[in-house]
């Protein structure tokens, strides 16, 4: 693998990934919206707008200066702005990858997947989800197992997000033939199958925006 050249994940990186999250989640609301209609609640692209927009207002005001600060802060304030359960889980997700970068002030590829690993642990400790149980891990798994792969073929921290990105729009689209067995799609039994999940779908979303900034970052 030809790696491009290198963009570290700092405090500024993720400042500007929150800027894009906050932008994709805007855009794309209502499309989630209509993926929670049926399965859900029909409120998830609300409740992610308002909590990334809110977010990136109150992070903004007073930026953490480490990678682990800022991350830590956008998973507290997710916490205390997002409604249903997007909030505690990307909020749980954001403040453990935060508390495992510490107070590193710049890190490559390999500690941010290990710092979203360590996340994605506490999203699946808290909703007692698994691989193929419908849910934001169906994207965020398959995600983490592409860095790992990429990160073992040399590749630069874009790369490893490029990869992960594909990785995760690819499952949040192979949850649609999955019967729900988590979360409140889960009450629908068999009528949750044919409908692609909606935290699956914005996990992949802020997936890609890592990606983003990352490409952008290497420019």
């Amino acid at each position: 693998m030809n790696a491009l050249p290198d963009a570290p994940v700092d405090a500024s990186f993720l400042l500007r990934w929150l800027d894009t999250s906050a932008t994709v989640l805007d855009r794309e609301a209502n499309r989630l919206t209509l993926l929670d209609s049926p399965i859900g609640d029909a409120d998830h692209g609300t409740n992610m707008r308002r909590g990334f927009i809110a977010a990136r207002t109150a992070v903004g005001q007073e930026p953490p200066d480490t990678p682990g600060g800022v991350l830590t802060a956008i998973g507290r304030h997710l916490i205390s702005t997002v409604g249903g359960a997007s909030g505690p889980l990307y909020g749980t997700l954001l403040r453990r990858a935060g508390k495992q970068l510490g107070d590193e002030p710049a890190v490559g590829a390999e500690r941010l997947r290990d710092a979203l690993r360590a996340g994605v642990d506490g999203v699946a400790q808290l909703g007692g989800a698994a691989a193929g149980d419908k849910t934001m891990l169906d994207a965020l798994l398959p995600a983490l197992d592409a860095m790992d792969t990429a990160l073992a073929g040399g590749g630069s921290t874009t790369e490893v997000l490029d990869a992960a990105a594909k990785a995760a729009a690819e499952g949040a689209e192979a949850t649609t033939p999955l019967r729900a067995r988590k979360g409140r799609a889960s009450y629908l039994g068999d009528r949750s199958i044919g409908h692609q999940d909606p935290g699956a779908t914005s996990s992949a979303l802020l997936v890609a925006a890592l990606a983003d900034t990352a490409r952008e970052a290497s420019a």
